[in-house]
């Protein structure tokens, strides 16, 4: 009998797309592109997610769980902001609230669109997608106020006028939000890991607070942390797949600012507002996290999907205010980062609506049915306010 040779984690497509996009980045950058350019870069910006999401899941298998969705949902956040900060530099003031809309978009997208989609596949496999609502609820927790310091408060304060933060207010908000997300990273990779891990339905959603003792826990998170039984990749293959993620992730950016003024172009000539255009690049940068959270899903894996999604959230604000208000001080123009009051009801009905999701620690199609239509109020909203 022959030997089992040990696939390896990289395929050939996998190694080369996100080289040809950001090829494709290199000579679209900066530049109008005629149609069929815009065609082959939007190619270049699907397959780059698509490897994106290969290599995330190569790193996650091999550091487990929850570092696996922090690593995707940090490095995405980051060229997220970078891309943010570009665009703002380059529009002058028509995109004064490009960041409150592109990080609002992004609250939308992951609390109900991952969700709403990670729950209905995990309620097709088995009926009951079941996860732990004490990792959940607190991530939503931390989702819910950091919304609210950075993009409801500036609808309300006096000392400027519109929805704008002062300096001082804006240093605070930015300060907190820094402060949150490091406090909520050392509670999910650190202190209460195990909140964080998917459950085992075998064992039943009622069994799912029965830890004995640390020690049962740390070997709880070492077996459920590696995911599937596949054999792990080897340090250099995830190391590898580390080097291809960022520059998928780089790639994904770069070509959808490059694809950008088409889509503003188009956004205009359409009477659409302004702010489609931060719920269209939201869309396109989410996208990784988005399919890594659904392959997550029909694994029965759905805490590693709210991982994702609550965890794009949160660093979406709690890195993006940071950074914007850091950028503030060389960019010329207003920041608006007050939301608007129908957007301020979407945001309360999505954080009632995910509590009463989370805390049974299970939920049924119901649920992420309710989510997908909240989801679609909002992009409806968006285009016909």
């Amino acid at each position: 009998m022959g030997t089992t040779k040990r696939r390896s984690p990289l395929t050939d497509w996998t190694v080369l797309v996100p080289v040809v996009a950001l090829v494709a980045l290199v000579f679209s950058w900066g530049r109008d592109l005629p149609g069929f350019a815009v065609v082959l870069v939007a190619l270049c910006l699907a397959g780059a997610v698509l490897a994106a999401v290969h290599h995330a899941e190569v790193v996650a298998h091999r550091v487990g769980e929850p570092f696996g969705s922090l690593i995707l949902a940090v490095a995405v956040t980051v060229i997220e902001v970078a891309l943010i900060v570009t665009l703002m530099a380059d529009g002058g003031d028509k995109s004064a609230s490009l960041a409150r809309d592109t990080v609002f978009a992004a609250v939308m997208i992951t609390c109900n669109g991952i969700v709403g989609v990670s729950l209905l596949v995990g309620a097709l496999r088995n009926r009951v997608a079941v996860f732990n609502p004490e990792g959940s609820g607190a991530a939503l927790a931390t989702v819910a106020t950091l919304a609210t310091l950075s993009l409801v408060l500036p609808t309300f304060t006096t000392s400027k006028p519109g929805p704008e933060f002062s300096t001082a207010q804006l240093t605070f908000a930015a300060v907190a939000s820094l402060a949150l997300y490091g406090l909520f990273i050392a509670v999910q990779t650190v202190r209460h890991r195990d909140y964080f891990l998917p459950v085992d339905t075998g064992r039943g959603a009622d069994q799912r607070g029965d830890r004995q003792d640390d020690q049962q826990g740390d070997r709880q998170s070492d077996q459920q942390g590696r995911g599937d039984h596949a054999v792990p990749p080897t340090d250099r293959a995830a190391l590898l797949s580390l080097g291809l993620l960022l520059v998928a992730l780089v790639a994904v950016v770069g070509d959808a600012k490059a694809v950008s003024p088409t889509i503003e172009t188009a956004v205009a000539k359409a009477g659409l507002p302004q702010a489609v255009v931060g719920v269209i690049i939201a869309l396109l940068v989410l996208l990784p996290e988005t399919l890594a959270a659904v392959r997550a899903a029909r694994r029965d894996r759905v805490q590693t999907s709210l991982n994702l999604a609550y965890g794009s959230a949160i660093a979406s604000i709690g890195l993006t205010i940071p950074a914007i208000a850091l950028a503030s001080i060389w960019l010329s123009g207003p920041l608006l980062l007050g939301l608007g009051a129908v957007h301020m009801v979407l945001l309360a009905l999505t954080v009632v609506v995910s509590a009463l999701t989370l805390a049974p620690g299970r939920a049924t199609l119901l649920q992420g049915g309710v989510h997908i239509v909240v989801l679609a109020a909002y992009l409806f909203l968006a285009v016909s306010p």
